[in-house]
């Protein structure tokens, strides 16, 4: 268990790794075409590249957010019950969002296999929409690897 807890926790981590990088290359380029523009020169295709950008950093920093429980906790009602009816609570929140997950990263990807079979691409820089929507796609699956590690920690007794 602790081997496949480890494996979800490094690809958590590799994705996240992406996000960061998307995260600087959006920073740089609003600097660079804020600054390019006072000079009457500013970057063609920016909006595209800083939505794509957006796009990578949330969907890529999902999954080790919430293997960290980095996101807002709104628990001061449920640490008022007993260690069995949080974990009941816990458990259910978990298969929940397992299942909102699973059905959103299935949806990315059939729109990502539509954006690819249309040939859909920005109208600027004529990028792909298909890669975005596959990537984000595979960071809800990931999402759901991380859900089923909160409940494997959940029913051993190792959730906090």
């Amino acid at each position: 268990m602790k081997g496949f807890l480890n494996v979800i926790k490094g690809v958590c981590i590799f994705l996240n790794i992406i996000a960061g990088i998307s995260l600087t290359f959006l920073m740089l380029l609003t600097i660079s075409d804020v600054a390019l523009r006072f000079f009457k020169m500013p970057i063609r295709g920016t909006y595209e590249m800083v939505a794509y950008s957006g796009a990578i950093v949330i969907g890529f920093s999902l999954p080790l957010t919430s293997w960290l429980r980095g996101h807002i906790f709104v628990d001061f009602l449920v640490l008022r019950f007993s260690k069995k009816v949080q974990n009941i609570f816990n458990l259910t929140t978990r298969c929940l969002v397992l299942a909102l997950f699973l059905l959103i990263g299935w949806n990315l990807m059939k729109y990502g296999m539509d954006l690819y079979q249309s040939g859909e691409v920005t109208p600027t820089l004529r990028l792909p929409f298909y890669p975005i929507a596959y990537g984000v796609g595979v960071c809800c699956f990931m999402e759901c690897l991380v859900m089923v590690g909160d409940i494997f920690k959940i029913l051993g007794g190792e959730y906090e």
